[in-house]
């Protein structure tokens, strides 16, 4: 039989990248029998009240016990070559990866989940929790919510299962539980369990580490998973999925992060598939001019002007084609003299076409005074007016532990610290970008924002502490 390894953790708390283990409870399974192996570990941090609580751990508890450091190499060879099994394994498994991976070691085994081995056995419930185990099955259960004793109830669920499944059924329930991975052949299938269900961008990288495609979602995993999901792929998912060779990803706090950081990568990166993205700051503008008593259009570019410090500005295009094809088809609506606007050469005291068709009111010839026109004009692309930036000077946004550095619709990036916000007020402003500028103007819609300024480092950075 495959050697198996029952394992069940307790932790100071739910996240695998900031939380810490406590304890570690093993029962394994082979040819030779059963024996158990549990282990009381020093988290370097302290353990929240609750916490204590809940599995009766305390800090004095494991004042004097050894960090993972001093156990990792007895706890390593306990789990090698074994089916690593545990109740919600995506769980116990991450945090023992960002143990192993903290001290040089690296982590890989196959996985096994008995909430999916119930679930795939046991169709008929709706509830596959270990409390809910221990009631249908009538597992015995020692302390509830100390690791050993945890370890123990998945193992008697195993041998629950055996008794009411023969061994081929078990045993091909199984195969398919830990082979199905969803992705691609060429990745490691334990990416599975490594992918975060919370909110960020993911990267996928190709041969030579060349940047494939950058995506954000509120879960990651379930987002990157349904890129390599069989029933409804095409062309441009199937080619991404026999390039891709490496996946990473930034966690973010949320949504927001998530849309800023993904802009930002991309024009930094400009991955071969986000063709709509890429879009780097050939954007352009019309600033309106007085000119004698008429108000004319002038067409300004991003690399020539800072957009974000201007107040105006109308429409943003991605070249001059497009927005002259804007401004025509307001020209129309508004009967407006193409002429006058610059768009149809026309000599002196001529009529421009559309005039002639009933369709200008004759700025072009003088049935219009240039004022009127001008009025005009203002009041049609009024609607297009891009926001002026209505700060001082760059703001916080608040998400989660994180905020997002904000300086006329240029984000600088997201800091966790007055020190972090400083050197982002410091660098300077990137260019102005149009996918950031149209999410900031959502965002601002229905935030509260904290306004910053630069400092001395032995200073505070005003209102961060006011954030909630």
């Amino acid at each position: 039989m495959q050697p198996l390894a029952f394992v069940d953790l307790e932790t100071t708390g739910a996240s695998a990248t900031k939380d810490r283990i406590t304890e570690i409870g093993i029962v394994l399974v082979d040819d030779d029998g059963v024996r158990e192996w549990s282990q009381l570990v020093h988290p370097q941090m302290r353990i929240p009240l609750f916490i204590e609580q809940m599995t009766g751990i305390s800090n004095a508890m494991v004042e004097n016990a050894p960090c993972f450091e001093q156990v990792a190499k007895e706890v390593d060879a306990l789990l090698q070559g074994r089916l690593f099994i545990a109740h919600n394994a995506r769980f116990d498994y991450g945090f023992l990866k960002n143990e192993f991976k903290r001290v040089g070691l690296l982590f890989k085994p196959q996985v096994l989940c008995t909430v999916k081995l119930s679930r795939a056995l046991y169709p008929q419930y709706h509830r596959h929790n270990l409390d809910s185990l221990i009631e249908r099955y009538q597992l015995k259960a020692k302390e509830r919510h100390r690791a050993l004793a945890d370890a123990q109830l998945i193992h008697q669920f195993w041998q629950h299962t055996h008794q009411q499944f023969s061994a081929d059924a078990i045993e091909t329930t199984v195969k398919n539980l830990v082979q199905r991975s969803s992705l691609p052949s060429q990745l490691d299938p334990n990416l599975v369990h490594d992918l975060p269900e919370g909110p960020g961008v993911y990267l996928f990288y190709g041969e030579n580490d060349l940047p494939l495609y950058i995506g954000k979602s509120v879960n990651i995993r379930q987002r990157v998973l349904s890129h390599f999901a069989a029933d409804h792929r095409h062309a441009k998912e199937m080619s991404l999925s026999q390039q891709t060779k490496r996946i990473d990803w930034i966690e973010t706090g949320g949504e927001l992060g998530a849309l800023l950081t993904e802009a930002k990568l991309i024009k930094q990166m400009t991955p071969v598939h986000n063709q709509r993205l890429r879009r780097k700051n050939a954007l352009c503008a019309w600033q309106l001019e007085q000119k004698q008593d008429q108000l004319l259009p002038r067409l300004t570019w991003a690399y020539d002007l800072d957009f974000g410090a201007q107040d105006n500005l109308y429409g943003l295009y991605g070249n001059k084609r497009d927005a002259e094809k804007a401004l025509r088809s307001l020209a129309e609506q508004h009967q407006l003299c193409l002429g006058v606007l610059g768009l149809e050469k026309i000599g002196s005291g001529k009529p421009c076409f559309a005039h002639q068709l009933k369709r200008c009111r004759g700025a072009c010839v003088g049935k219009e005074s240039g004022l009127e026109h001008a009025t005009r004009l203002l009041t049609a692309m009024s609607k297009l007016k891009l926001s002026s930036w209505p700060y001082h000077g760059a703001i916080g946004i608040r998400e989660e532990d994180d905020l997002h550095v904000i300086d006329h619709w240029c984000y600088l990036g997201t800091a966790r610290s007055d020190d972090e916000v400083q050197a982002l007020l410091e660098q300077g402003r990137p260019a102005f970008d149009r996918d950031t500028y149209m999410t900031l103007v959502k965002a601002l819609k229905k935030t509260q924002v904290v306004h910053l300024r630069t400092t001395p480092r032995h200073e505070t950075i005003r209102g961060i502490s006011k954030i909630t």
